[in-house]
């Protein structure tokens, strides 16, 4: 049985053991619960999951229940059931608990999500004045480093990686995600100061899993202001300057698709809940390009500029 509830996300989380997250609000848009598995031995048949791709060490596979099994070696392993409302998991060895629950609040979560009807989008987002502006982009974008550097100006943090959103009478609403930030050691020392922190992500990577406290979250949902999809760093290297360039319909359009998280659960229902949430999204909320050279010391020019970008956008509201 559950003994522990919690929030994240806008989703209620029931869970037989304990974990860092905010506590259960009643005001919640759906329900997963995360189970220990019981039973010694695979959650399932890791023929059904075949090999990791070469270049990588996680593994995927729909089972014949609808289920998904979903692993990744050394960290842990889940199986989502097939409506979404639970997530059958082991830790394995290798692994801490606070890397686990990155993988299991995240990644495998957001299998649950889809299973649920809803389509999180691959962004961070910090609060300014009151309002959230979320990065959009792939892994190893800069989305982190400049939430860091949000941070530091004494901005609030809302989500990392994954943002789930809502309509709402007065535009779109962002929840937040869980209170913790991944950055590399040497943006959270910049931006952060010696933060403390709760280890390494996992053993491929020298990110650290760093806890957002006290008036440094945002605890509560708030309203999205804008979303600026960030260039490939490979595209912005040779860059001097930062720019906010706007972005037409279509391109708005196929920069949210790529945006989406989770590509792995592919089906023509969720890929026509997909154009429709992203069609509606285009005409809620101002989407801007945003492309800046990846250096530290650039990272509170980018932020100045996205703050008075933020002006601009409350002002013609």
């Amino acid at each position: 049985m559950s003994r522990y509830r919690y929030s994240v996300y806008g989703i209620g989380v029931a869970s037989d053991a304990p974990l860092a997250l905010p506590a259960y609000t009643a005001d919640r848009l759906a329900d997963v619960e995360c189970v220990t598995a019981a039973a010694a031995g695979p959650l399932a048949d890791l023929t059904q999951a075949g090999p990791p791709h070469p270049r990588s060490w996680y593994r995927h596979a729909s089972l014949p229940d609808g289920s998904t099994y979903v692993r990744w070696d050394g960290i842990g392993e889940f199986v989502v059931a097939a409506d979404g409302q639970r997530i059958t998991h082991r830790q394995l060895n290798a692994s801490s608990f606070e890397s686990f629950q990155v993988y299991m609040l995240g990644q495998a979560l957001s299998f649950a999500l889809v299973k649920q009807s809803f389509e999180p989008l691959h962004a961070t987002a910090v609060v300014v004045g009151g309002q959230a502006i979320a990065f959009l982009g792939d892994n190893a974008f800069g989305k982190s480093s400049l939430a860091a550097c949000f941070l530091e100006a004494g901005h609030q943090m809302l989500t990392d990686d994954l943002l789930i959103l809502r309509p709402a009478a007065d535009g779109v609403i962002a929840y937040p995600g869980p209170p913790r930030i991944k950055l590399f050691r040497a943006v959270a020392r910049r931006f952060l100061g010696e933060a403390a922190h709760r280890g390494g992500m996992n053993a491929g990577t020298d990110k650290l899993i760093v806890p957002i406290d006290g008036d440094r979250r945002c605890s509560h949902p708030v309203r999205l202001a804008a979303i600026y999809t960030l260039a490939a760093p490979r595209d912005a290297c040779r860059r001097t300057d930062v720019s906010i360039e706007p972005l037409s319909a279509r391109e708005v359009f196929f920069e949210l698709i790529k945006g989406t998280f989770n590509r792995r659960l592919i089906s023509r229902q969720r890929l026509e809940r997909q154009f429709s949430f992203v069609g509606a999204l285009t005409e809620r909320v101002p989407v801007r390009k945003l492309l800046y050279p990846r250096a530290l010391d650039r990272l509170p020019e980018v932020r100045s500029m996205l703050v008075a970008d933020l002006q601009r956008l409350t002002f013609l509201d």
